[in-house]
């Protein structure tokens, strides 16, 4: 495997708060990294350090080797595919449109290639977004909209994929199935790394799992090393067992906030 990103101290500030507090990871290509932790633990704001939408950062951020304030817009743009928590498009797009903006970085021309029409293609058809191709991208559902956004981002051909919540609005077919196309993306060779709140998604797909407390690193490791009743205690405040699922990976059962045993309820 190869080093994609090298991290050393790298603090975060907005205003008097300090968001990120030093940390220093290395990631890998060919591998699939969930980043978990509590609301407010710096998750996102890690994530755009990685995907160079944030600059205002101490430390250094390293991305093969150069670091992330060094390198070009364009040049990211055809390596590094981000989707953020977030995408709006206020505007009377299709779907397949849609899709077709993740080839902008590869654009030379005012006309798409076979190869962007093949790319857009085989990224529809692979998270089943084909069927509505042709529809407003406005009037479809939470979850559609998110899939036909991952389209796009896997049209753009990135060798990194970075991921903010990429199961949000999905039902549970299409939660599973979106961890086992980037578990199979890693596979192929790409750096994908995603945030998550599910951690028994996350222990069940992942390569390896950092896990993030107050802006540092709270636990980092394989997923048995990592989901145990002592970090979910430390780091989530609740009472878990942990099981053995039927690939042997652990699995969490959820019990209750840590002190709920003291609380009545009326």
């Amino acid at each position: 495997m190869t080093t994609v990103y090298e991290l050393d101290a790298v603090r975060v500030s907005i205003g008097s708060a300090e968001i990120i507090k030093g940390i220093s990871l290395t990631l890998q290509d060919a591998t699939l990294t969930t980043i978990v932790g509590p609301n407010g633990a710096g998750k996102s704001t890690l994530m755009s350090v990685l995907s160079g939408v944030r600059e205002d950062y101490e430390g250094q951020c390293r991305f093969h080797g150069r670091e992330m304030s060094q390198w070009r817009k364009g040049d990211l743009g055809r390596q590094l595919s981000f989707i953020p928590q977030n995408v709006r498009i206020e505007f009377p797009f299709t779907a397949e449109q849609v899709v077709f903006m993740g080839r902008t970085p590869h654009c030379h021309g005012l006309f798409e290639t076979p190869h962007d029409r093949d790319a857009v293609h085989r990224a529809m058809e692979t998270t089943d977004t084909l069927p509505f191709a042709q529809r407003d991208f406005r009037a479809l559902s939470g979850g559609e909209r998110q899939r036909v956004i991952l389209a796009g981002a896997l049209a753009q051909e990135p060798s990194v994929l970075l991921l903010d919540e990429p199961t949000t609005f999905l039902d549970l077919k299409h939660q599973i199935s979106t961890y086992v196309l980037l578990e199979k993306l890693a596979r192929e060779g790409i750096c994908v790394i995603a945030v998550t709140h599910d951690l028994n998604l996350a222990a069940s797909y992942s390569d390896r799992i950092v896990v993030l407390s107050h802006g540092e690193v709270a636990a980092d490791g394989v997923p048995g090393e990592v989901v145990t009743a002592k970090v979910l205690s430390e780091v989530f405040e609740v009472d878990a067992e942990i099981r053995s699922g039927s690939t042997g990976r652990p699995w969490v059962s959820y019990e209750q906030p840590m002190g709920a045993r003291e609380q009545r309820t009326w």
